[in-house]
């Protein structure tokens, strides 16, 4: 490729990622959009941006089909292990974003997008917005990232060396077992915050879709050069926790019980 192009075509990516981060959780390697079956975008809501780690909420819609869209907005390949609910979707285990993982390559300024898990070369089963209960996840009994979008993204080392094996990991040192009566309030405290966990979206495992993938050779830097994590949740779930403005509150149903304030000047 000339170096008059190549310009050219830098250029272009650089314009395409600046338009895509306005509105989408993004870091300086890559910016990441979720889309609905028409092309829209659910609307982010960005809590932190500093550092490795970037975080949003997006704004769910019951039983909508949706896809991740990432864009590399560098001018060198990358390398995206992308999780939802804390499941590799090319793989469908459960994923620590480690750069072992199965992960989709993009190339210079490219952009793709992923539909669904992965179930062969050809095909992906599509994501959707539903309740916990019907999600991909919860079929394995996996409660521990519900809800998430995440993105983890790896640079191609430019030297390829020999992997090594990874030291198991120290085992946690045990506590002391509680009391009957401690584990009997703690068990209360738990059930009532599954209860309301089971009211959270999740994606669920849908129709089959098209969507062919090659094999290509990627030896990733062991550092990870960003992390990308989207909270989804439903509408009300946002209203309540203050993450958007929905309107002015019923003057005659306030939730926030308060007493009769005394009168000015008194």
């Amino acid at each position: 490729m000339s170096k008059r192009i190549w310009t050219v075509w830098t250029i272009l990516g650089t314009l395409a990622c600046l338009a895509a981060t306005a509105a989408s959780a993004h870091s300086r390697d890559v910016s990441v959009e979720v889309l609905n079956a028409s092309g829209s975008r659910f609307e982010q809501f960005p809590v932190s941006d500093g550092g490795t780690i970037h975080r949003a909420y997006v704004q769910a819609e019951r039983n909508a089909r949706y896809l991740i869209r990432v864009r590399n907005c560098t001018g060198d390949r990358v390398g995206v292990v992308v999780a939802v609910d804390g499941r590799n979707i090319i793989s469908g285990s459960k994923s620590d974003l480690e750069r072992g993982e199965p992960m989709y390559i993009l190339g210079p300024y490219e952009s793709q997008d992923y539909s669904g898990w992965r179930t062969s070369m050809n095909d992906v089963h599509e994501f959707f917005f539903t309740e916990w209960k019907d999600s991909y996840a919860e079929a394995f009994g996996d409660r521990s990232a519900r809800g998430v979008i995440a993105v983890a993204v790896y640079h191609e080392q430019q030297r390829l060396l020999p992997k090594l094996s990874q030291a198991p990991r120290d085992r946690a040192e045990s506590a002391p077992a509680p009391s009957a009566e401690t584990r009997g309030n703690a068990s209360d405290e738990v059930a009532k915050a599954e209860r309301r966990k089971d009211a959270e979206p999740g994606t669920g495992f849908g129709d089959q879709r098209y969507e062919p993938v090659t094999w290509v050779e990627f030896e990733a830097e062991k550092r990870v050069r960003a992390r990308i994590f989207l909270k989804y949740e439903w509408q009300e779930t946002l209203c309540r926790k203050g993450v958007i403005d929905c309107g002015e509150k019923n003057r005659f149903w306030n939730d926030d019980f308060a007493f009769a304030p005394f009168p000015p000047g008194r």
